[in-house]
């Protein structure tokens, strides 16, 4: 069962156009009460494991011993494949049902996988892609481990095939040690609608790849996209997930018509919760005025069928009252600070990598303040591994001179990860 409900201020000021709203999406075990979509039960996990040289040794050991474990975790109604990759790509396991003979034949190749040769991964991609094509109504879910650098002359073919995966799978990345550019992770994460981390040593493999085999077989439902309907003359000016963590999806939108775009939301599970933010710019109204400025709906197709699961409106309403117009929503406040808090982490950390002190100091010490005030922990601890913390409540901070490079891309990868308001 799908809910959503927004949260939002409606009252606007004489002249005023722009409006900001939370949705927040949440499924649950459907009891009738709304309409359920279609689940799916066909499930599809794609392995693919860099095999280049750098990841020999007790890196590779461990890979192989953490693939290994998710084949046997595999539940039987499953379908699965194994990817290694270096220079090119090798496809170690082809498309299989997770059958007890079909696991032990691809533990045994798994067992087999050596270390050596360079990094491309557009050719990773591309040889899972073809196999997530031959399951195209399957829920679709990749892993790749990697430890190293993408090769720079597989840039253009890697936005190619991120560009003909979109939509097809899903792929949460993974960089083992701290040899890897968190920015290359992140941008096939963000496109395939994954997540990126940090695993800081081979033994934490195994844990990490079990986490996320769990969460995708808990997936039930599919091709969920976030249709949006705005007025005309009005303008969508972004639209975010800003929970669990943040994910711009705003240059993703599909145009259904002139009037209604679409953003796709990925896999669902059944006990499920996260909140996007809207911006829609409209025509300003007179002082009375009222108007539907935005309908959220959430849409699933299954074989060509749509169904619309839940939809929810936003609002706008002009007056002269200060009172009204002044106050601020609780959530889009503690969501704008969030994606805030995110910026700034990245921009310090940019500046501290330049050598630019003074920013990086100013920067970082906006980031505690935002952390501080908003409840996040999590993220918290994390900056005090950077810098040292004076006063939280201030922002007053001094740069750590010495601070491990773990420390850094962990505080980098998990930086769009937010704390969910308080009820």
């Amino acid at each position: 069962m799908f809910t959503a409900e927004v949260f939002q201020n409606p009252y606007l000021p004489q002249g005023a156009t722009q409006v900001n709203a939370i949705m927040t999406i949440t499924t649950s075990s459907n009891d009738g009460a709304t309409v359920a979509a279609p689940s799916n039960s066909q499930r599809l996990f794609g392995i693919i494991c860099d095999t280049s040289g750098s990841m020999g040794g007790a890196k590779m050991i461990a890979a192989k011993e953490a693939i290994v474990k998710i084949i046997n975790l595999l539940p039987t109604d499953a379908a699965f494949f194994v990817v290694t990759g270096s220079s090119r790509a090798k496809l170690l396991v082809p498309l299989v049902n997770a059958v007890p003979e079909n696991k032990l034949r691809a533990v045994a190749q798994v067992k087999e996988i050596s270390a050596g040769g360079g990094t491309l991964m557009s050719t990773w991609l591309h040889t899972a892609l073809g196999e997530f094509n031959k399951m195209p109504q399957a829920i679709c879910q990749a892993l790749l481990l990697t430890d190293g650098q993408n090769d720079p002359n597989d840039e253009q073919d890697l936005v190619r095939v991120l560009d003909a995966s979109e939509g097809k799978f899903q792929c949460d990345c993974r960089g083992v040690g701290t040899d890897w550019r968190v920015a290359e992770l992140q941008k096939i994460a963000a496109r395939l609608l994954g997540t990126t981390d940090i695993i800081s040593s081979p033994e934490r493999i195994a844990d990490d790849f079990q986490a996320i085999l769990t969460k995708a077989m808990g997936k039930t439902v599919s091709d969920v996209s976030l249709r949006l309907w705005t007025p005309m003359g009005a303008q969508v000016l972004f639209c975010k997930q800003v929970s669990p963590e943040i994910v711009d999806v705003t240059s993703r939108a599909k145009v259904v018509s002139e009037r209604i775009v679409e953003y796709p939301t990925g896999a669902w599970g059944s006990n499920e919760s996260r909140d996007y933010h809207f911006c829609i710019q409209i025509n300003a109204g007179n002082v009375g005025d009222e108007m539907l400025a935005g309908r959220a709906s959430l849409i699933t197709q299954t074989n060509g069928v749509e169904t619309k699961i839940t939809e929810a409106k936003i609002l706008a309403t002009w007056t002269e009252d200060e009172a009204k117009t002044a106050k601020i929503d609780r959530r889009v406040a503690h969501y704008t600070g969030q994606a805030e808090l995110a910026q700034s982490i990245q921009e310090g950390l940019e500046a501290r990598a330049q050598g630019n002190i003074e920013v990086a100091t100013v920067k970082l010490g906006k980031a505690v303040k935002l952390a501080h005030d908003s409840g996040n922990e999590a993220t918290a601890k994390l900056l005090r591994s950077v810098v040292d913390v004076e006063d939280a409540a201030a922002g007053t901070v001094r740069i750590k001179r010495t601070v491990a490079k773990e420390d850094e891309m962990m505080l980098e990868t998990r930086s769009t990860k937010t704390a969910r308001i308080q009820k």
